[in-house]
């Protein structure tokens, strides 16, 4: 069973902020970030859409074989790399706010029947009123999140969730990555 952190009602645990065209950061340009914390002591998430070339298996070797395809290990962020993280379509492990998606404990072998896993490499954080002051200079979108979202493909991830949006956010998908070529 899922377990709930208890968090203030305006939390967006279990939220998506998607970079806008705007933030030109290099450790979030165009990312998708699913966020696991969000309450009066700061923030804490994953960036979904950050995939590496270092498989799961030669850090992880007993998740191997439970590793999402490609199999590969993803940048979860630029907070403390060596902390593995890992989401999984399960009941089982503690709540990430999406109903279904979990974070899974990578520091045991996973029990059969293991749920398909994507495991990250750190996470991204913000400080107390960090983030509340970047949404305000429009750096991110705040959107539903879905239990698939960490197990979709990278390279598209960011133009797929705006798509997926309601009304004029759907066409900042189409925003050009330079836009002085347009």
């Amino acid at each position: 069973m899922c377990h709930h952190w208890v968090v203030p009602d305006e939390s967006f645990a279990g939220k998506l902020l998607v970079s806008t065209p705007r933030l030109e950061d290099p450790n979030f340009y165009r990312t998708v970030v699913l966020m696991l914390q969000h309450d009066s002591d700061g923030t804490l998430g994953v960036v979904l859409n950050r995939p590496t070339d270092e498989r799961v298996a030669d850090h992880l070797p007993d998740w191997a074989g439970a590793a999402a395809d490609p199999g590969l290990v993803h940048i979860g962020g630029p907070v403390e790399p060596a902390v593995a993280i890992g989401l999984a379509i399960t009941t089982e492990g503690e709540s990430t706010g999406v109903p279904g998606l979990c974070l899974v404990d990578l520091s045991a072998p996973p029990k059969p029947p293991a749920p398909k896993a994507r495991v990250y490499s750190g996470y991204a954080g913000w400080g107390a009123g960090q983030l509340e002051m970047e949404l305000d200079e429009g750096s991110w979108y705040v959107v539903q999140a879905s239990p698939d979202d960490p197990f979709d493909d990278a390279a598209g991830q960011w133009a797929k969730v705006l798509r997926r949006q309601p009304g004029l956010l759907a066409l900042v998908a189409t925003f050009p990555e330079d836009v002085s070529l347009n």
